[in-house]
């Protein structure tokens, strides 16, 4: 069985996963772009299987390498061979002929996949909406709705990056939705009467009980599926909105029974990570009366001091702001969210509604396994477009099915047993000793680096191949992170204390 990826993102180097891809363009005989994008999104089984049975890369002289965009680059041809010869032969089963696996519901209302746009600007204009729900994505989280006057600062975004020039955290500070109230309902009435299978997740904010209780109920007259409450924006002008209600929670409970009042639809209350813990508030949605939580929202960072002018980013006029931070770094802290919802046994039968750092479908897997029932996805989107939807109901239905898995609802919360919030459960008498796979190795020498200045000193190079000194070894795997050609396995086990060679 396939679980870990033979290819690596690091093996497409420089590719920038264009529009409208030259390589597709220039190659008469697959779809090169497309395969990357499996590749990329830890799809490769699928984009093996996509592809002729036959290697017709072998013999051709590498047109799709002329035409990228960073010729010379992308060893397009070598990656479209090792799908050939190194993935393809080791898949189990074939590609599904139908995504029944995928259908679940959010709240009781049925959606034919567990993936949403989350409330954020990738969910902000009907034409937006649209194309999501052409491209393959079950529903939209609306953004925001609100009465306030919203003016965004310019610019708004900044980023980590990762070596390849991917994001690995994004920084905003963006608020809600600058349309009127009238007009985000004109939005909901259109999507509604064309795409009527799909879901709307109205996303609403209010000022005072009132507010909160009318804007539920206009969502759900104009077409809203579900409502669901922004306790969680860090990102608010006035004081005592978004995280501020999400950190009190009295006033979680106050508004979430305020909008219950007014609607008849399922409400979730969406939860704001800047706290120790989340079950708080999340206890106090569920004696309001909500149905569900959605966690988690962005985290309150600075990121990007510049040296220069001391002013972090995104820097307007000479000053910046404390913002919500998001992307694939968040998503450890997410899913501790998550677990620690979905392991609490006064929130049981709550839907989870998971977000935060999900890229591929085994982020999403991770959260479904840690009890989230439908997936939202908002940064991935902004870097990468509406497309990731391909991969990722194709790799989570794929995987489904290798497993023999009926239903992705019948996995939902299946890891929570494994996890604990303290460390004292855990078995501290084995030893895990590393191996090493020398046919890999590329003598690089960074396990006995990170060994030597960061662990235990327990290896050694000899001949530029690493040697394990077992009598030093502790089995922490710093060595097995650290290596760059995954040449470093769990190896043999040592029960008791001592330690041996």
């Amino acid at each position: 069985m396939m679980i870990k990826p033979v290819i690596k993102r690091l093996d497409m180097i420089s590719c920038v996963l264009c529009k409208d891809a030259p390589c597709s363009a220039a190659c008469p005989n697959v779809d090169p772009a497309r395969a990357l994008r499996g590749i990329w999104f830890d799809n490769q089984d699928v984009a093996a299987m996509k592809l002729p049975e036959n290697n017709l890369c072998a013999g051709c002289d590498a047109p799709c390498e002329a035409a990228c965009v960073n010729s010379g680059r992308v060893p397009i041809k070598q990656l479209m061979t090792d799908l050939h010869e190194k993935v393809r032969p080791e898949v189990e089963i074939a590609i599904p002929d139908n995504e029944e696996r995928l259908k679940c519901d959010l709240c009781g209302v049925p959606i034919e996949n567990p993936f949403l746009l989350s409330s954020s600007v990738v969910a902000s204009t009907y034409d937006m909406c649209a194309r999501a729900f052409e491209a393959g994505w079950a529903g939209v989280c609306f953004k925001t709705i609100c009465s306030l006057d919203i003016h965004e600062a310019s610019p708004r975004f900044s980023a980590i990056k990762g070596d390849n020039g991917s994001l690995i955290g994004f920084k905003n500070i963006e608020q809600l939705s600058d349309h009127s109230v009238a007009e985000n309902m004109e939005i909901f009435r259109r999507l509604k009467e064309k795409y009527p299978s799909k879901f709307i997740l109205a996303s609403i904010m209010g000022q005072d009980e009132a507010e909160w209780e009318s804007l539920a109920k206009c969502c759900e007259e104009n077409g809203a599926d579900a409502i669901e409450l922004n306790f969680s924006c860090p990102n608010m002008q006035e004081d005592g909105l978004g995280s501020d209600i999400g950190q009190v929670p009295e006033l979680v409970e106050r508004f979430t029974r305020a909008a219950k009042r007014s609607t008849t639809i399922p409400v979730l209350a969406k939860l704001t990570p800047n706290v120790a813990t989340m079950s708080p508030a999340a206890e106090a949605a569920l004696r309001g009366g909500a149905d569900g939580i959605a966690a988690i929202n962005t985290i309150k960072s600075i990121v990007g001091v510049s040296p220069y002018t001391f002013v972090s980013a995104p820097a307007v006029k000479g000053l910046s702001a404390v913002g919500g931070y998001s992307g694939n770094a968040v998503k450890p802290i997410a899913l501790r969210f998550i677990a620690e919802i979905g392991q609490n046994p006064k929130l049981k039968g709550m839907h989870i509604s998971g977000m935060g750092g999900i890229e591929t479908w085994r982020d999403a897997l991770e959260f479904i396994l840690m009890g989230a029932g439908s997936i939202q996805i908002t940064t991935a989107v902004m870097q990468y477009g509406y497309r990731i939807i391909d991969d990722l109901k194709e790799g989570l239905n794929y995987y489904l099915a290798q497993m023999g898995i009926k239903s992705v609802k019948d996995i939902i919360g299946a890891g929570l047993d494994t996890v604990s919030d303290t460390t004292d459960v855990l078995e501290r008498d084995t030893i895990l000793f590393p191996a090493f796979d020398l046919e890999k190795c590329n003598g690089c020498g960074r396990c006995v680096i990170s060994c030597n200045d960061g662990g235990h000193q327990a290896i050694r190079f000899d001949d530029r191949k690493p040697k394990l000194d077992g009598s030093k070894c502790v089995g922490c795997h710093l060595c097995k992170l650290v290596c760059p050609e995954d040449a470093i396995v769990a190896g043999k086990k040592r029960i008791g204390m001592g330690r041996s060679g």
